[in-house]
């Protein structure tokens, strides 16, 4: 643990082998309040004298004779006053903090659930030493405020979490599925601006060195990328450097029939690309999608793309006939006519047929003039 380095003077390991058994015995018996008395002032002893190993030990003896007890409420009193004593072991306190968190589950009702967790979450406040604990217990009270409906609620209790910037303790791993949360609570409040700024704080780069995959695709992408994706349609960014990057990579690495999310990806490349406002890049992305091979198990999809990348003319009478019912019947919710985006979308591939027939004309005048 990091901090100052405190020398034990006293070694209680004897005594509270001996109390310990009969301070459970007395318990058991219903005598939980004298248990609890002895186990206080045994407590009050190894702390003063440095013993951490032992206060830990008693720390947990005593929430755990509380859960037997099912005293939830001299639980919550008991967490309160032992992390406030003074000078308390702060090893002894992650000790006790670890083993209340396991009784979160098994609580009788909802509301003694939100007052552990409450406790929990206020003792935790500002301790370095048990952040990660911390973290857990707010996602999980998010996750409780989402199920009640509340939203905003949850999506404000998770964004007081500054992962990044804090957590220095925690596992990258654990970092990343943290911030995936915060992005999709801003997504479900319709916080876009606020999503697009937690997406900056995961690199592309973590995904690259994740072993733990699934038939190919890296196992956080499947969680993270979709987040992106939505987020992507939404602003119009249709040619997002982040997005494109990734979803290309994803259904190139993934065998297409195997893999519905790679088949997915590669759907929205292709949706996206025809979408963005013609220009160099978005002509040289068309074009080595066209190449992929993979894009004969979306025919559909690689017959419009097709549509793009010849110098034929287009009729968007035509395109709404051959592409419209799979587009907007299309769980990719990309031209969702229900929604003002989805609406906006189809107005914007509508811009872009146009644009590629005022291109295709100019070509052929520019050859007939030629000639």
């Amino acid at each position: 643990m990091k901090g100052n380095v405190v020398k034990m003077e006293v070694d209680y390991s004897e005594t509270v082998d001996k109390r310990i058994p009969e301070c459970e015995a007395l318990a058991a018996e219903g005598k939980l309040t004298e248990s609890l008395d002895i186990l206080l002032s045994l407590e009050k002893q190894t702390r003063t004298a440095a013993d951490m190993h032992s206060t830990a030990r008693i720390l947990v003896c005593i929430v755990q004779l509380c859960f037997k007890a099912k005293d939830w409420n001299a639980l919550n009193e008991h967490i309160n006053l032992l992390t406030k004593r003074r000078s308390q072991l702060k090893q002894a306190v992650t000790k006790m903090i670890q083993e209340s968190y396991m009784y979160i589950d098994q609580t009788p009702d909802m509301e003694t659930k939100l007052k552990l967790i409450d406790t929990l979450r206020t003792v935790t406040a500002g301790k370095i030493y048990v952040e990660i604990e911390r973290a857990r217990l707010t996602m999980m009270l998010a996750k409780i405020k989402e199920n009640e409906g509340n939203i905003t609620e949850a999506a404000n209790i998770l964004q007081e979490l500054q992962v990044v910037e804090t957590f220095g303790s925690m596992e990258r791993k654990e970092k990343v599925e943290f911030i995936m949360e915060q992005m999709r609570l801003c997504l479900a409040k319709k916080d876009y601006i606020r999503t697009q700024i937690i997406s900056k704080k995961i690199s592309p780069k973590f995904f690259d060195g994740d072993k733990e995959q699934v038939h190919g695709i890296h196992r956080n992408d499947i969680i993270f990328y979709p987040y992106q994706i939505i987020l992507t349609v939404i602003k119009g960014m249709y040619l997002s450097d982040l997005f494109l990057k990734r979803q290309m990579s994803i259904f190139k690495n993934c065998n297409v029939d195997d893999n519905k999310q790679a088949k997915g990806a590669l759907k929205h490349v292709v949706l996206f690309l025809v979408l963005a406002p013609f220009d160099n890049e978005q002509s040289d992305l068309l074009h080595r999608v066209k190449e992929d091979k993979t894009l004969e198990e979306i025919p559909l999809y690689k017959e419009l793309l097709k549509c793009f990348t010849t110098s034929e003319l287009m009729n968007w009478a035509h395109v709404q006939q051959q592409y419209g019912p799979e587009l907007h019947g299309s769980a990719l919710g990309v031209f969702d006519t229900n929604t003002d985006n989805g609406k906006k979308r189809w107005d914007d591939l509508r811009k872009r047929v146009v644009e590629h027939v005022s291109c295709t004309t100019a070509l052929l005048y520019d050859i007939i003039f030629h000639f």
